[in-house]
């Protein structure tokens, strides 16, 4: 490969706070240098827990001139960056941040937002959703957001307060299966809240199902962020229900 001359810019930012809210996941704010990313973007990661591998993730807040991030972390199988971040992770580990990238993005033309998030998906979601709100106009956002279960859906408190607080955003929780498994999940037990989503407020269903069953989104835009199989199969339900390919982003 031919060494181009430019060096890459890495920025540093400090973790300030590690919030496990599951077995398998965590909510890590930082603080640092400002990183110069567009809300809906992901960037590279290296942490100290394995300074030679770097991950991609998408920040959960949008661009701030004071350096404040924050990443929504589930661990993967086999995911040694993933697994350190959730389990090893402590204030004061210092982060390098790098490669701002990503098409997720939403335009001014006034068109209505269909949102779909997988697990963790959620996060450039909210980084989008928060970046729309400082817009004089908004556009009326549709945000799907799904699990397996009713746990899974993290961060159905912070939506439920942020649905009650924008008159544009509408919030459809979906959940393959409404009964939470019957083995406990400590971190779940120790941070849950009252604050969310009740169980009549929950749709039956994969989002892929859930999303394609109120129609075509001939004149939206639609932006669709989760893992690779739930990416897939959701853009094979909107083509098939007449959603064009051209109107989807996804990541």
């Amino acid at each position: 490969m031919q060494n181009t001359g430019v060096e890459q810019q890495v920025w540093t930012a400090t973790v300030v706070e590690h919030h496990r809210l599951r077995t398998d996941l965590a909510v890590v704010r930082l603080e640092g240098e400002f990183v110069p990313f567009t809300a809906g973007q992901s960037v590279s990661v290296t942490v100290p827990q394995n300074p030679r591998v770097s991950r991609r993730y998408s920040p959960a807040l949008p661009p701030s001139l004071d350096g404040k991030l924050e990443f929504h972390v589930r661990t993967v199988p086999a995911g040694w960056i993933s697994g350190a971040i959730v389990g090893d992770t402590a204030p004061g580990d210092q982060w390098q941040i790098s490669e701002p990238s990503g098409r997720l993005s939403v335009d001014d033309s006034g068109r209505d937002v269909v949102m779909v998030a997988g697990g963790t998906g959620l996060a450039p979601f909210r980084s989008i959703i928060l970046e729309l709100a400082r817009r004089p106009r908004p556009p009326r956002v549709y945000l799907f957001i799904g699990g397996r279960h009713p746990r899974d859906l993290y961060g159905s408190d912070m939506l439920w307060i942020l649905a009650q607080q924008l008159d544009w955003l509408t919030v459809v929780p979906v959940v393959e299966d409404v009964q939470d498994p019957e083995w406990a999940d400590e971190w779940y037990d120790r941070t849950r809240v009252d604050i969310g989503f009740g169980p009549d407020d929950l749709i039956a269903g994969t989002l892929a199902e859930v999303v394609s069953s109120y129609g075509a989104y001939t004149d939206h835009q639609v932006l669709v962020c989760g893992s690779p199989a739930m990416v897939r199969f959701t853009l094979r339900s909107l083509i098939d229900s007449g959603t064009p390919a051209g109107a989807i982003q996804f990541e």
